[in-house]
């Protein structure tokens, strides 16, 4: 049986590294190349290897021989790679997150249009699909949500693509949203921090941290907490390698790992 081929987009990155060193070690996988912005060479030799692969900031020039895109950039580079896939019927995984809705729309287009397999997951770490999972199913039976998340000073977008759709999935099984209970004298104005249909949401950015998120319900008398760490990125690979075996009998859009996973 020949190995899944896969091209990285954002190689250089930090997400990016860490998925080629757990592609390679799969036995049924092979990177075959990957993209940057700005490539200080034109090979990057895989770690642990003397395998030299193309590096190159042109997506077109390297895609055609992939069974698999693995996108780890932002929301702009991401919808243009996913373009350029598309074109080429190659099924595709990202963990890019801040797509706008006009972005969205456009990616179940290409996936219909294309037949092709695509998905979209703001997290691959299993315990925080986990975390979603159970906070739909708490949802329904607290009055109150309040919602912590930390990652590292880097990160682009807040809250987190994983916040959010753990706040959505805490609403999924409600007929309304939560309460919130708002300040009469708010003395440092945002407080009480963003707010999702009364899901209060904090974003915390600092040095130290993959990725935490703390998921804390009340009612009368109680509350329920559910959180989950990311200790370091390792924690994502499991997750990536199950999406890219996946993806390739696929030919739709799927948002998110817990269909991956069959929750």
């Amino acid at each position: 049986m020949s190995k899944i081929k896969v091209v990285i987009s954002g190689i250089s990155g930090k997400m990016g590294q860490e998925s080629l060193k757990a592609v390679h070690a799969q036995s049924d996988m092979e990177v075959i190349g990957g993209t940057c912005k700005s490539p200080e060479n034109p090979t990057l030799t895989i770690p642990g290897s003397s395998i030299n692969i193309p590096t190159t900031s042109d997506l077109e020039s390297i895609i055609s021989d992939a069974d698999v895109l693995l996108d780890f950039t932002n929301s702009e580079v991401a919808i243009d790679a996913i373009r350029v896939a598309g074109n080429h019927k190659i099924p595709i995984v990202t963990g890019s997150t801040g797509f706008s809705p006009e972005m969205a729309k456009e990616i179940e287009t290409i996936a219909e249009k294309n037949k092709l397999g695509i998905i979209v997951a703001p997290n691959f770490a299993i315990g925080a699909v986990l975390m979603a999972h159970l906070a739909k199913t708490a949802g329904q039976f607290f009055e109150y949500a309040d919602l912590i998340e930390s990652h590292h000073e880097q990160k682009l977008d807040s809250p987190s693509g994983t916040a959010i759709g753990i706040a959505k999935a805490a609403l999924e099984n409600r007929s309304s949203g939560f309460t919130s209970v708002q300040s009469q004298k708010e003395l440092v104005q945002g407080s009480r921090g963003g707010n999702l249909e009364g899901v209060n949401i904090h974003s915390s950015r600092m040095p130290g941290r993959v990725a935490h998120h703390e998921l804390t319900f009340g009612t009368i008398g109680q509350t329920f907490t559910i959180k989950h760490d990311s200790i370091n990125r390792e924690s994502f690979m499991p997750g990536v390698v199950m999406a890219i075996k996946h993806v390739i009998n696929q030919s739709n859009l799927i948002w998110g790992l817990e269909k991956v996973m069959r929750l």
